[in-house]
């Protein structure tokens, strides 16, 4: 995949059918399967963060064009004004076409520019890190050491992840926001699935994944 930065807020990348199929979809899961399609944008973003240091925060507008042999990306993080509550974009749809306009007139465009990765009012219970040695984890599980947490450590594309689903019953949004924090605060969120790592991860554990880390490296 290649990638170019833009400017501080907007970047852009090309990814080949070819590595799009060696990442494990086909080119109609990409068009006709949501969760597919959106699986392998973040997955993208993924590594478009780790390459190009661009952070996903806030609401993200996204312009895809197909090419003959790929797809080319581009994602803008929209800016917010100081309240917090305007956009800082073209309202017009058009205006916000010409801001990414491409020299190749053949190509076609499709995708309207969509606000994603913005806060659900549902609580959000399953979250994935990702990390480069096990022993990353170390301090996290004896901060957490007593906090019922269901967790499980995959390897992966030669990276290690961690994934945690808290119960909703048992954990409250601002336990769930707390605990999230303290877990930041060593690792990077991931928006890789479970599901991915499942089918083709390596696992580690499985289930009690902090609690098997402190007693098998602490």
């Amino acid at each position: 995949m290649e990638i170019e930065r833009i400017n501080d807020n907007t970047v852009k990348f090309y990814i080949s059918y070819l590595d799009v199929e060696e990442r494990g979809f086909s080119r109609d899961e990409i068009w006709f399967n949501r969760d597919k399609s959106e699986e392998l944008f973040w997955e993208m973003m993924d590594e478009v963060n780790e390459e190009a240091d661009f952070v996903m925060e806030g609401p993200l507008w996204i312009q895809v064009q197909a090419m003959d042999k790929g797809l080319e990306v581009t994602v803008t993080r929209a800016q917010l004004t100081k309240d917090g509550q305007k956009l800082d974009l073209p309202d017009d749809i058009e205006e916000r076409r010409k801001m990414f306009a491409s020299e190749d007139a053949a190509a076609p465009e499709f995708d309207e520019f969509e606000p994603v990765f913005e806060e659900p009012d549902v609580k959000k219970l399953e979250y994935t890190f990702v990390f480069s040695e096990v022993e990353e984890l170390l301090p996290i599980a004896r901060r957490l050491m007593y906090v019922p947490i269901a967790s499980a450590i995959y390897h992966f594309d030669n990276k290690y992840y961690l994934y945690t689903n808290f119960d909703e019953i048992l954990h409250s949004q601002e336990d769930i926001k707390n605990n999230v924090s303290i877990i930041a605060e060593y690792l990077r969120t991931s928006p890789v699935t479970i599901h991915r790592l499942e089918e083709y991860g390596k696992p580690i554990f499985t289930e009690d994944a902090l609690s098997n880390v402190l007693h098998y490296f602490g």
